[in-house]
């Protein structure tokens, strides 16, 4: 999961396949991009508390979170480019 956290950083310019370059006109990638930054932000916050049991727990979730966006935000641009006919 460590490796792959940074590793999939590198990927993301060749999986970017959408028709437009900029967030702006994709509105539910701007929710995610929040949504991710919120998600590093709580991570970040996660790592410097003692692995204890609540700690735990909301690491694990926050870490599929984490991927789950990578995941999610592909799907939404595409479902978005067909929305807009492009």
């Amino acid at each position: 999961a460590l490796v792959m956290s940074i590793a999939i950083l590198f990927f993301l310019p060749i999986l970017h396949t959408s028709k437009s370059q900029g967030l702006q006109f994709y509105p539910m990638n701007q929710i995610l991009f929040w949504y991710m930054f919120i998600i590093v932000i709580l991570l970040t916050w996660i790592g410097a508390r003692p692995v204890e049991d609540p700690y735990i727990l909301t690491g694990q979730i926050l870490t599929m979170l984490y991927f789950l966006y990578y995941i999610i935000n592909p799907i939404v641009s595409k479902i978005w480019d067909k929305t807009l006919n492009y």
